[in-house]
C-alpha cells in the first residue's frame, strides 16, 4: 500500500517480520479462528494472519486506509470503518469468541483495554502491542511504582504476560518509545469472587484517584461515602492508611463488598 503515515491517528506502521511472527506465534492461530485486528494500517499484521484463520475482522479509522482495504478480494475479511472505541462490538463481531490481534494506537491503547474489559465474553484470546510503559502497568505487581487501575481490572479476568519488547526501528516512522507486546489469557472465572463488579471499578478506581494519599482521604476525594468507612476498612482487614498500590485482588475484592453492604451505596 502506498500511504503515509498520520499524526492524528498515531499511526506507526509495524514493519519488523520478526516482530509479526512473534506476534502471530503468540496468538496461536488455527484454521478455525475468526480474529479482529484494530488499526491494521499497511498490513504487516494482517497479511499474515489472513490466510490462517477463518475469518478476519480490521478496525480502520483512516478511510484512505480503510478504502485500499476494502479492494481487497479474501471473501473472509470484513473491513469496518470508523473509531473502533466508538462502534458498537456486539454488533460488528456477531459471532464470538474471536482473538483480537494488534499492534494498538499509543493514543488509544488504554481506552482499548478498558473496551475489552467490557466485552471480555467475546474473546478468547488476546495479543496486543502497547507502549512499554503500558505494557509495564498492564504486567505490574502489588507494591510497585507500575501497579495501577488497570493492572488491578486486568489481573481480576486475563493472565496477562510479556511476549516481546519491540524497539523504534520496527516501525515506521519510528516512535520515540519501545513497545511491548503483551498476551492476555482468559481466566475460566474471576480470579476472586466479586458481586458488584462496576462498583469494584469504581473503588479501584477511586484508591488510585490520588496515588499520594491514603486510602481514606483517596477515595472520600472519588465520590464514595465517607460514613461508617473506617467500620468498612475494619471488616475487611485493611488499615485505610495504606494507599491503593499496596492492596491486592483479594483486599480490593473486600473493600468492594464492604461499600457493597453499606446502606450509603
Amino acid at each position: 500500500m502506498d500511504h503515509r503515515p498520520k499524526k492524528r491517528f498515531g499511526q506507526n506502521f509495524l514493519r519488523d517480520p520478526n516482530i509479526v511472527q512473534r506476534i502471530i506465534d503468540a496468538a496461536a492461530l488455527s484454521p478455525e479462528d475468526a480474529v479482529v485486528e484494530i488499526g491494521p494500517g499497511l498490513g504487516a499484521l494482517t497479511d499474515q494472519v489472513l490466510p490462517r484463520v477463518r475469518q478476519m475482522h480490521i478496525m480502520e479509522v483512516d478511510r484512505d486506509l480503510a478504502e485500499q482495504w476494502q479492494l481487497r478480494e479474501e471473501t473472509h475479511l470484513q473491513v469496518h470503518v470508523g473509531d473502533a472505541l466508538s462502534m458498537v462490538w456486539e454488533e460488528v463481531l456477531p459471532e464470538p469468541p474471536y482473538k483480537l490481534v494488534a499492534n494498538l494506537p499509543y493514543n488509544i491503547s488504554s481506552q482499548v483495554v478498558f473496551k475489552v474489559l467490557d466485552h471480555k465474553h467475546l474473546f478468547k484470546r488476546l495479543v496486543l502491542m502497547f507502549q512499554k510503559e503500558v505494557g509495564d502497568r498492564l504486567c505490574a505487581e502489588p507494591g510497585t511504582k507500575d501497579y495501577g487501575i488497570l493492572s488491578v481490572l486486568c489481573r481480576l479476568w486475563f493472565d496477562v504476560s510479556r511476549v516481546v519488547l519491540v524497539p523504534p526501528g520496527a516501525f515506521f516512522p519510528p516512535p520515540k518509545v519501545t513497545s511491548a507486546v503483551l498476551l492476555f489469557e482468559p481466566l475460566e472465572r474471576p480470579r476472586v469472587e466479586v458481586v458488584d463488579e462496576a462498583l469494584f471499578r469504581r473503588v479501584v478506581k477511586g484508591a488510585f484517584a490520588q496515588r499520594r494519599k491514603t486510602l481514606r482521604n483517596s477515595l472520600a476525594g472519588s465520590g464514595l461515602p465517607t460514613e461508617g468507612v473506617d467500620d468498612i476498612f475494619s471488616a475487611a482487614g485493611i488499615d485505610p492508611r495504606r494507599r491503593g498500590e499496596t492492596l491486592n485482588l483479594e483486599e480490593f475484592a473486600r473493600l468492594t463488598e464492604g461499600f457493597r453492604q453499606s446502606s450509603n451505596i
